[in-house]
């Protein structure tokens, strides 16, 4: 069959490059090309496995509250010592 196909200029330099490598004539090339193409898009999508995730306990939050960025930043940094008192209390030492 004969047709007519306006390839854009990336499209095209890449058939260039294979062409000239494996010394094929640029017909080879665009049926070869097609062929992968019309396969990969016909097939149905594989079924993907589920993933889970694994839960890890961190323990405890180190600070009362995550709305103080400042705060969340020292206990990182090591700036300020946490101590827990008890599961309601936590007193900041520097």
């Amino acid at each position: 069959m004969r047709t007519t196909l306006t390839l854009d200029d990336d499209v095209a330099a890449i058939l260039e490059r294979l062409r000239k490598s494996r010394d094929a004539s640029l017909k080879d090339l665009v049926n070869e090309a097609l062929r992968r193409g019309l396969k990969d898009m016909t097939n149905r999508t594989k079924r993907h496995e589920r993933l889970q995730t694994r839960s890890v306990a961190l323990g405890r939050l180190r600070i009362a509250s995550l709305d103080n960025i400042g705060e969340a930043l020292a206990v990182a940094e090591s700036e300020l010592q946490v101590i827990l008192v008890d599961a309601n209390i936590l007193i900041y030492a520097m």
